[in-house]
């Protein structure tokens, strides 16, 4: 996604890298699709319900109805530059926008018009506060039975806790819905249906609007006026502050994060999408206005310079037939075709051997890009997601996209021996692409096992071993992903030693443990003084620890959230070695976790389930019986929506048990919300 000028032209450019974030099923892709199509990137409009999308063009987004995989391309509107990422909104395939995210400098936020801010969206919206990314909402599905848009800005404000600032005001609701208000022109920007997709009528407000479209002019204006000094002071004094005006308030009002403009309509029915897109050019930032890269300890500053030094992050990578392509968004600097780059995160020399501008399965050959730009790039063997590729004389390391845990494993071995061959290959080739995506052995069966976020991303990568890696797999039933911790602390000393004829093996650690907050992990610090084990032994320790870890004393699963303190210790001059102590370490720390009390963790899922009125009652009475914590409930339009926490174990069938209770009639998402320890009776089903 390359500027076409980029290798024959310095000059200036106009350049918006935005992503297309919402919740699945809100019209991510079909949005992006009205994009493509208003400006003429294609020439006929794709639907996900017939799988004729450009962008879910692989074939099991087709057969499934929803993106999987991020799919970028560029368009061109009014001069501007676009380079566009639409992502995935299932939960399962949250990496997808996390890494999407980290790279780009704007993002569409798109809502369902009747069901408003849902659980996907809100995460997505945190992972876009985390990485500084300026929003634009569109409110989508307006000519839908139940949609409210007053109900969903509302939500916006309320959920998301932001400043929603209303630019447009729709014209007619549900089935009625033909056009908005534009509270910045002042008039009616109607879409008539009987015309072709492209057809935009301007017309005067209707007389029925004409009064709430005064009032939140006023509101727009006092909005914009409130974080601008300038524009305020004009304000105060009575002057009528002009378009122009007010269009460069909203630009620095969105790019400073005091509010997010909103704008409405339906993208299948092709209504608010040009209007679309001249907000994304007037109010999302260029690559050198937004909040500048910076390297992993957040000490250097990485600014959009064309001619610094080259600074880029690579942020997916996609393998097929013919190698690896690594999806890349250069900072700073330029890269061009036949450079040799550093890995900094490897320390490892990479060439790159052709660039390509991506429209998403089409492929455009560039000679280089430069800072602000994102393209795919052919030719590196070791580089993965969140490396970073720098000028081999200035070196640094970007800051790292992070990666969720996984809560889900499937046990999985080959059917033939031909394939035990090509397993282990496609499981690195599947982890390459998607780091959200584990692969570890159980120590005590010694299955390979796949971790993942979620039952459909485990079943689309199974469906990716044989279709695309064509190595055929047996598997077992998805199996909750459980943690171990420990209650309190322990402290205890542990002598390794052994005699056995030739050289001996002698080390001795004293180690404490002690609990931390869910979610920081393992964590080791050395507090040994006087050499009592000597410098050269302290990463054997800690690798000793770090392994013991891997498998707790409750039920063998890993233990996490603890720090592990080296206090002393004593060594052998001839005896000791890294191995004494790395085991050493590892018989220190699972006695350690034996007397620190330890338990088992089970993840616990935030599930909405949004069902009839009339079978309310049922749903929450099922909830219930799986151990779940009714968290509150609402109205949206006719249905009512349920928020509650659920232990994962207890959600495998769901579904079925759902659309049982309610006819077909209800619907459920879930996604990952923390770790809690397990009742007796789980550990005890756990042990067996």
């Amino acid at each position: 996604m390359t500027n076409r000028n980029a290798s024959s032209s310095n000059g200036p450019r106009t350049l918006r890298n935005i992503g297309v974030i919402a919740h699945v099923d809100a019209g991510k892709t079909t949005t992006t699709e009205r994009i493509l199509f208003y400006t003429g990137q294609t020439h006929r409009i794709g639907e996900v319900h017939d799988g004729t999308t450009q962008m879910d063009f692989d074939p099991q987004e087709r057969a499934r109805g929803i993106t999987i995989n991020s799919a970028a391309t560029t368009v061109f509107w009014h001069g501007a530059q676009i380079n566009l990422i639409d992502t995935p909104g299932h939960i399962d395939f949250n990496i997808e926008v996390n890494r999407s995210l980290r790279v780009l400098d704007g993002a569409i936020v798109v809502f369902d018009g009747v069901a408003g801010v849902e659980p996907q969206t809100e995460t997505n919206w945190r992972l876009a506060d985390r990485y500084h990314v300026p929003r634009l909402a569109f409110v989508n599905k307006l000519d839908r039975t139940g949609a409210d848009f007053a109900r969903v800005v509302a939500m916006i404000e309320e959920r998301l806790g932001v400043k929603p600032l209303v630019l447009q005001l729709p014209i007619g609701a549900e089935g009625d819905f033909r056009g908005v208000v534009d509270l910045l022109g002042m008039r009616a920007l109607l879409w008539d249906e009987s015309k072709p997709g492209k057809t935009l009528d301007v017309a005067g407000i209707p007389a029925e609007l004409q009064g709430a479209a005064q009032l939140a002019r006023v509101a727009l204006v006092e909005a914009v006026a409130e974080v601008d000094d300038e524009l305020l002071a004009a304000y105060l004094a009575g002057e009528s502050l002009t378009q122009a005006q007010l269009q460069a308030g909203i630009r620095r009002g969105t790019l400073a994060g005091a509010f997010v403009p909103v704008l409405a309509g339906s993208a299948f029915k092709n209504r608010g999408v040009e209007p679309l897109l001249d907000a994304v050019v007037d109010y999302l930032p260029q690559p050198h206005e937004v909040h500048a890269a910076q390297d992993e300890g957040g000490e250097q500053r990485v600014d959009s310079d064309p001619d610094g030094p080259l600074a880029a992050l690579a942020f997916k990578v996609v393998s097929d037939d013919h190698g690896a392509r690594v999806y890349v968004r250069v900072y700073r600097g330029r890269l061009r075709a036949g450079d040799s780059v550093l890995n900094a995160n490897t320390g490892k020399k990479e060439r790159i051997s052709r660039i390509y501008e991506v429209h998403a399965d089409k492929m455009e050959e560039r000679d280089s890009l430069q800072a602000g730009d994102i393209a795919a790039v052919v030719g590196l063997k070791d580089t993965t997601t969140g490396h970073t590729l720098t000028d081999p004389a200035h070196p640094l390391v970007l800051e790292q996209i992070s990666v969720p845990d996984p809560v889900i494993d499937v046990a999985i071995e080959p059917k033939t021996q031909a394939d035990q061959q090509s397993l282990s290959k496609a499981l690195q080739a599947l982890v390459r692409e998607d780091p959200s995506l584990h692969v570890r052995q159980d120590a005590e069966s010694g299955q390979t096992l796949l971790s993942g976020m979620g039952e459909l991303q485990l079943e689309v990568a199974l469906e990716n071993l044989r279709s695309k890696h064509r190595v055929e797999v047996s598997t077992g039933r998805p199996q909750v992903a459980y943690r171990e911790t420990i209650t309190r602390a322990a402290e205890v000393r542990h002598l390794h030693k052994k005699q056995s004829g030739g050289p001996g093996q002698y080390a001795e650690v004293r180690l404490q443990v002690a609990p931390l907050a869910r979610g920081e992990g393992v964590r080791f610090v050395d507090r040994s003084v006087g050499g009592a084990v000597p410098r050269e032994f302290i990463p054997a320790v800690e690798a000793g620890v770090k392994r013991a870890a891997l498998s707790g004393v409750v039920a063998g699963y890993p233990v996490v959230d603890f720090e592990a303190t080296l206090v002393d210790g004593s060594h052998h001059e001839r005896d000791s070695s890294a191995l004494a102590f790395e085991i050493a370490a590892a018989s220190a720390l699972r006695e350690a976790l034996a007397e620190a009390g330890a338990v088992l963790l089970e993840p616990v899922m935030a599930v909405e389930a949004t069902s009839p009125a009339d079978h309310l009652g049922d749903v929450l009475g099922d909830l219930s019986r799986r151990r779940g914590l009714i968290r509150g409930q609402q109205q949206r339009g006719t249905a009512s929506v349920v928020e509650a926490q659920v232990p994962l174990r207890e959600m495998f069938g769901y579904i079925g048990s759902l659309r049982a209770l309610t006819s077909g009639r209800a619907s459920f998402s879930m996604q990952f919300d923390h770790y809690a320890q397990a009742p007796q009776q789980v550990v005890a089903e756990v042990q067996r």
